[in-house]
């Protein structure tokens, strides 16, 4: 008994150690090998099943072509004239040596079997006497011992004439059959062997360029797509796999631009901070000059602010972050109730700011939580711009043709024409709110949920001169 190892276990039967670690993995054929290896199998099986039908087929009427041959010359001896005894015992060797055939003369009541000489007596059995005695009319067997196909026809009360005749040559063409049967199955499944190989390497091309594909982008993190030709499923698959790298460079280029964004949106306030908090920290030092506390308490609130302005930044790059998530469940969603919702946490937060509201039922599948940020950012919007005491029209309307809009219009200075087309672009922000507080990612994070609810966003003018701000989103209305 050998010990193994410390930690080491012993492979199963038919497993081979797996060379990247202590796992066992199954040895396993290629898809080439086993393509071919089924092509074969395919070949081998038609071959044998057709070479065996077409044996026995052949085999069965050689057989019966003897035993008629047979039959009908025990028939034509039978009904031949009949010859004396004498006459019958004494023959040519000559003429014996050509004929192919043993013949004699069985008595059913001595048993005694009359043949010429100097041939072969024909075998005689039990089946024979029986056709002699008349129990039976005629017989037909081969004898096991000389390999003789032995017939037995009535010849007169208590007499039988028998002929027997070799079996060899029919034997003989039958294996010569069985040999070429052989040898032209073997050639086909040699040359099936082949063409499945040949198949094989030219269907599964297209294979090995996608996994050289995937093998360089595990490499290099290159994502160009892959050339396509023909329109069979490996091309289907092919165009997939692009669209796939397509997919996944998007992803990445949206999130190299993120962090971009926000690194050069993060800039700006960490400086600012780092300035003030250095101010604060040189007052503080021994024989540093004091700094008025009017300057202290500027200083401190802008730190307050800076801080407020990083904590929103941050939830709003995580809320990006989240969205860009796959969503695992949808759920139905009553679009009326998400505005509410939104408007009742809107309210809280809106000073003197009004909300005319408008809102007729409509339902659609998604998620709750990130419609409702959604409204609850044009909302905010909305507030953020209007002066006060004027009012933010706030609807909901079916469109007729299987969409509904949510339209939030405010009373603020509106948005230029050339800014129409950016405001719902990451850290976008217009020069009239580079000086109020924000991120730029509320809009953004907008325009993200209804896309990913199939639907679309756009920026106007509203009659009352503010901006007009719209979510389009697909559903059904309720009933």
């Amino acid at each position: 008994m050998t010990d193994h190892p410390a930690g080491a276990h012993a492979a199963p039967e038919g497993e081979v150690p797996d060379p990247r670690g202590t796992r066992w993995s199954t040895r396993r054929f290629s898809l080439r090998g086993r393509v071919t290896l089924l092509a074969a199998a395919c070949v081998a099986g038609a071959v044998a099943l057709v070479s065996l039908c077409a044996y026995l087929v052949v085999r069965n009427n050689l057989l019966t072509q003897l035993d008629d041959n047979l039959l009908a010359r025990a028939q034509a001896a039978a009904n031949s004239p009949q010859v004396p005894t004498d006459q019958l015992r004494e023959v040519p060797g000559a003429l014996l040596a050509s004929a192919d055939l043993q013949i004699g003369q069985l008595n059913g009541l001595t048993g005694d079997l009359i043949y010429p000489q100097p041939g072969t007596r024909p075998p005689v059995g039990p089946s024979e006497m029986r056709v002699a005695t008349g129990v039976l009319p005629q017989s037909l067997r081969t004898d096991a011992t000389t390999g003789m196909r032995v017939v037995a026809v009535p010849l007169g009360h208590g007499q039988a004439i028998v002929l027997a005749q070799s079996m060899a040559p029919t034997m003989r063409a039958l294996n010569q059959l069985s040999v070429v049967l052989f040898l032209v199955g073997g050639a086909g499944i040699v040359v099936a062997a082949g063409a499945g190989t040949a198949v094989a390497r030219a269907g599964l091309r297209p294979v090995d360029r996608l996994t050289s594909a995937a093998e360089r982008v595990a490499a290099t993190g290159d994502l160009r797509p892959i050339p396509v030709s023909g329109d069979d499923e490996l091309a289907r698959l092919t165009h997939s796999f692009n669209i796939m790298l397509g997919t996944v460079a998007d992803s990445q280029e949206r999130q190299r631009q993120l962090v971009a964004d926000a690194g050069h949106e993060l800039r700006t306030p960490l400086t600012s901070m780092r300035t003030n908090l250095e101010l604060l920290l040189s007052a503080s030092r021994p024989g540093a000059p004091s700094l008025p506390e009017d300057d202290r308490a500027d200083i401190e609130a802008d730190i307050r602010g800076q801080l407020d302005e990083l904590t929103q930044l941050i939830g709003d790059l995580v809320e990006l972050a989240r969205q860009d998530e796959p969503r695992e469940q949808a759920e139905r969603v009553d679009l009326m109730d998400v505005v509410e919702r939104a408007l009742d946490r809107a309210r809280r937060r809106a000073g003197e700011i009004e909300f005319e509201v408008a809102l007729q039922p409509w339902v659609l599948t998604g998620d709750n939580s990130s419609l409702e940020r959604a409204v609850l950012n044009l909302l905010d919007n909305a507030v953020k711009f209007s002066p006060r005491g004027s009012r933010v029209r706030v609807t909901l309307r079916p469109l007729g043709d299987g969409t509904a809009v949510v339209e939030v219009a405010d009373s603020g200075p509106g948005i230029a024409e050339e800014d129409l087309p950016k405001v719902f672009d990451r850290f976008y922000r217009s020069s009239e709110a580079r000086t109020l507080p924000g991120s730029g990612l509320g809009l953004a994070i907008v325009k993200h949920a209804a896309e990913r609810h199939g639907g679309t966003v756009y920026a106007n003018r509203a009659p009352e001169g503010g901006a007009l701000l719209t979510i389009r989103l697909p559903g059904v209305p309720v009933a």
